[in-house]
């Protein structure tokens, strides 16, 4: 019995030692990632060497690519134990699973390795890593003080719930924008269907909201009022205009070039290609699609020469001919972003925001890191944590949350509501306050998350339904803003964040706002402040502001020195017992 005993100790040590562990990952039929196998736990097997467990992939394709390393049994091991140190493909975390993701520009054979403590992750041709020299080198404005508008809703062509949004109504509202935000987003201009995401041709700026020659006015309009224009763009996706893939419109951005996509410059895997129903399943298609698939429309192959080179033709043309400013990348996750990089090296903006839509703070992060910070991202994080506010009584969710938690704040761009979580259909549960809800009826917890992403660092934007419901107290919110200096790198001190209250002290180029939230909120004046906004969910307190002003220029022969004040949350310039407004208007 004894013997039997020692048998199977001796046997249980020999198998554990050499542990048999596997690479899991999202292999496709036919395919060497992964040996065609999808998240199978025993998918690919490693062999050791002294110690070291590794597997090889030769000829992975093109492509965006994510695994695990397993046990065989209940193990999954992912980015926590991935090492940069022993690795040449850049690699991120991916959802909320912690998956190791990596994109290849060129096929190439893929090493994994495990030791016991850390995975490495190699490539025969490598060079993935974003290049630091060229982190956050265009299209992020330090330090930036500006607030944006959201100038649209789904369908707000043609809707008139909070007012349509076309380009002759945005001309008649520019003045009124321009006192208020920085920049304006603008939706889709290219020629496309409806709200205008599935584009058919880049060049031809005849929209469901105005033609090229009203966009353009809209943004001259703008511009004379101190707004920078920002366009939305989708450079992930193109829509044929004969059969699935048969026919696509040229694009023609005159200095810049004409650009045909064809089959070809199209993604392999595409529906085009695969799905049973199409007509063009016989066309030649391109590589492996870098990014996640848009089963709408046509995605492009950025890994290609030509399409880089039409998007590279596109943003320049958009930013030098047309006259925007900046853009919002739509759909980012539908591609490396490297390119995002690449594009806005290329054209300069003056400010960028990708749409990477991922409520955990380490996709957004890595995506951020993979475009070598030449962007600014939508906090999405932080979006979650507000909707799971949403008025009640988890005020301890509002502390140091979404990009600021991983001192990214100057990336954030801070949001409620967007056009998709609002309105569309599949997205219900993302919204904040729903479509169908009277506004009116949700003054309270509006305002109040209003307060909070407008108190906070990143770049506030403010979603047209709520602006337009509530104008006069969001137009007060954005003047508290700036008579702080409230900017996108604010130094924040959360002080409370409990169930039924938060608070934090905000450090602007001015001065200071401390917000207070929630029914247990203290309201007791802190020593060297005043009360500048009071709200059924809030309160906002500033330091006393005299800030030299020197652009007064029509006041200018008045001796007394300007300051800057503000009445009922409105910022003025005061002079000589005089009180005027930002434009230099007197108000008495």
């Amino acid at each position: 019995m004894r013997k039997s005993v020692l048998f199977l100790f001796i046997t249980f040590c020999s198998v554990s030692s050499f542990a048999a562990y596997y690479v899991a990952g999202n292999g496709t039929s036919g395919s060497s990632w992964c040996d065609g196998k999808s998240w199978n736990i025993k998918g690919s097997p490693m062999t050791e060497n002294s110690g070291i467990w590794s597997v090889t992939f030769s000829a992975v394709p093109v492509g965006s690519y994510e695994f695990k390393v397993t046990d065989g049994s209940s193990t999954w091991l992912g980015y926590n134990k991935f090492s940069e140190e022993c690795s040449n493909l850049y690699a991120t975390s991916v959802g909320t699973d912690a998956n190791i993701g990596f994109s290849l520009q060129q096929a190439q054979d893929v090493t994994i390795t495990y030791n016991g403590s850390v995975i490495c992750l190699q490539g025969a041709k490598g060079n993935n890593y974003p290049d630091p020299s060229k982190y956050a080198e265009v299209a992020v404005p330090s330090e930036y003080e500006g607030v944006m508008l959201q100038a649209f809703y789904w369908n707000s062509h043609q809707l008139t719930t909070y007012s349509n949004t076309k380009y002759a109504t945005l001309q008649n509202l520019a003045e009124e924008i321009g006192t208020n935000f920085d920049l304006v987003w603008l939706p889709p201009s290219g020629n496309g269907g409806g709200v205008g995401y599935y584009t058919k041709c880049y060049s031809n700026l005849s929209s469901a909201w105005g033609n090229k020659a009203e966009l353009q006015t809209l943004i001259t309009s703008l511009h004379s009022h101190n707004c920078k224009v920002i366009a939305d763009i989708v450079i992930n996706h193109f829509q044929s205009n004969n059969g699935w893939a048969k026919g696509f419109a040229t694009n023609n951005f005159e200095d810049y070039g004409s650009f045909k996509i064809e089959s070809k410059y199209i993604c392999a895997g595409d529906e085009a290609a695969t799905n049973s129903s199409s007509d063009s399943k016989s066309l030649t298609y391109g590589n492996a699609d870098t990014g996640t698939n848009d089963a709408g429309c046509r995605d492009l192959d950025h890994t290609q020469e030509y399409v880089q080179q039409m998007c590279e033709a596109y943003t320049k043309w958009m930013i030098n001919k047309i006259g925007f400013d900046g853009f919002r990348y739509d759909m980012t996750r539908g591609y490396a972003g490297s390119y995002l990089s690449q594009y806005n090296l290329a054209s300069k903006p003056f400010f960028s925001v990708s749409e990477f839509w991922m409520d955990d703070v380490q996709s957004v992060k890595s995506h951020l890191e993979s475009v070598s910070y030449n962007t600014l991202a939508f906090d999405f994080p932080l979006k979650a944590k507000i909707k799971s506010w949403n008025g009640g009584s988890n005020y301890s969710n509002l502390k140091n949350q979404g990009l600021r938690s991983e001192g990214l704040s100057r990336f954030a761009v801070t949001f409620i509501d967007n056009h998709d979580t609002f309105h569309r259909s599949d997205n219900q549960g993302a919204e904040f306050i729903g479509y169908n809800t009277n506004l009116a009826n949700k003054r309270k917890e509006i305002l109040a998350a209003n307060a909070y992403i407008l108190m906070l660092p990143g770049v506030p934007c403010v979603f047209w339904p709520h602006w337009y419901t509530f104008k006069n107290d969001i137009n007060r919110l954005v003047h508290i803003r700036k008579v702080v200096g409230i900017h996108s790198e604010s130094e924040v001190t959360d002080e409370t964040a409990a169930s039924n209250s938060y608070s934090a002290t905000i450090t602007g180029h001015h001065g200071k706002a401390i917000l207070r939230m929630g029914s247990a909120r203290s309201t007791a004046v802190p020593l060297g402040y005043y009360l500048a906004y009071s709200g059924d969910l809030f309160d906002i307190y500033t330091t006393l502001i005299d800030t030299s002003v020197e652009s007064v220029e029509s006041h200018s022969d008045l001796s007394a020195a300007p300051r800057k004040v503000m009445q009922d949350g409105i910022l003025y310039i005061e002079r000589n017992g005089g009180l005027y407004t930002m434009q230099g208007t007197k108000v008495k």
